[in-house]
């Protein structure tokens, strides 16, 4: 009897262990801990552990799923998250998609099947990735948007970005600036552009700009000729520089055969260059414009006086505090508290958000004081 009473105190004790340890997994896992008192003890140990919450071995293999590598931003993120996540001991697995989505679906898919521990993504689009996200957050694997917001899916455990409504708000501003700089007094005439309406940050950047831009619109000082205000009549397929340029071809011949444009919103470099060109070929004179990303040759085009201002997101902040992130969960920390939270359309995301800088002539070397590469392109 004395064996038996023994066998079972141990039994017990051993139960209680394994209910508190898997207690301790963090918010998904304490979620889980409300399931009703009548669940077995087998059912109870074997629940999944939170994503990254357990930790994991430090040379694991990590997914980073990137759009494309068509501008600047995105090529140095494919090289930093190659380079640095080698640094720290892990395997990467880094792909991009060229802009289409069932390929990224494939790439996300392939990834879970290769024991990633970690997604990282940055969409081609944010509300197309549901099923797969789903699927990973399924095998325990963390998702981290990069850059932009993944939106319709609970399969998503935080995004790492600039604060996409307070870039739009300093693009808006530097064209107001500019023009005040550049044109003298107004009324100004002036034509926006968005960006591609499948990223959920140029709906953002748009809406950003118009906070700032819509109360001089509304006074006059503003005056958009071509009447085109609205996103979706402003917005860049796929932030194709090329249709950029041909949009503002007939805005030019359209509305501009006997008028002077002052200034165009521009939600990226890339797309800035294309107006800038559109208006040379046109024979005006060189409007203010602005931008997004300081690619190099925006940068250039800065200091040159052709184009008036870009936004700086520097990609090595976005990284580095992806993979700061990816630490955190390997140590078995969890995901750091958030900067603030956004609805996606199905839960909370947290957001890490970083802060953008506007650029100028006037600010460029001081903006680009530890950035090498772009401080030699000021000469």
């Amino acid at each position: 009897m004395k064996k038996k009473k023994c066998l079972s105190q141990i039994l017990v004790a051993s139960l209680i262990m394994s209910m508190a340890l898997t207690g301790c997994g963090g918010a998904r896992q304490a979620e889980s801990s409300a399931a009703p008192a009548a669940e077995s003890a087998a059912s109870v140990a074997s629940a999944p552990a939170a994503s990254g919450a357990a930790g994991f071995a430090a040379d694991s293999t990590i997914g980073v799923a990137l759009p494309w590598l068509g501008t600047q931003n995105w090529k140095e993120a494919d090289e930093m998250f190659r380079t640095q996540l080698a640094a720290a001991g892990f395997k990467a697995i880094v792909q991009h998609a060229d802009n289409k989505v069932p390929q990224q679906q494939q790439q996300i898919e392939s990834m879970i099947q290769n024991g990633a521990k970690v997604i990282v993504v940055g969409p081609v689009d944010g509300s197309q990735l549901g099923s797969v996200l789903e699927e990973a957050k399924a095998a325990n694997i963390t998702v981290i948007g990069y850059d932009r917001l993944i939106e319709n899916t609970t399969g998503i455990d935080g995004v790492v970005q600039f604060g996409s409504v307070k870039t739009g708000e300093l693009q808006g501003q530097a064209l107001l600036d500019g023009l005040a700089a550049k044109k003298g007094k107004g009324p100004y005439n002036i034509e926006l552009f968005g960006g591609g309406p499948a990223d959920p940050n140029a709906p953002n950047f748009f809406k950003g700009a118009m906070t700032v831009l819509q109360p001089k619109i509304d006074d006059g000082t503003l005056v958009v000729v071509s009447g085109q205000k609205d996103f979706t009549q402003c917005a860049t397929l796929d932030w194709d520089n090329s249709k950029a340029q041909a949009r503002m071809d007939s805005l030019l011949s359209g509305f501009y055969s006997k008028k002077e444009i002052d200034g165009v919103l521009s939600p990226n470099d890339g797309i800035a260059r294309a107006i800038i060109t559109a208006s040379e070929q046109a024979g005006q004179k060189i409007p203010v414009v602005s931008g997004l990303d300081a690619e190099n040759e925006s940068v250039e085009w800065i200091w040159s006086g052709k184009q008036y201002s870009t936004v700086a997101k520097p990609t090595d902040l976005l990284v580095g505090k992806t993979i700061e992130i990816i630490k955190s969960l390997q140590a078995g920390s969890g995901m750091p508290a958030p900067t603030t939270k956004v609805n996606n359309g199905k839960t909370d995301v947290g957001v890490y958000e970083l802060a953008p800088l506007v650029v100028t002539k006037e600010n460029a070397k001081e903006v680009f004081a530890k950035d090498a590469g772009r401080l030699a392109l000021l000469k």
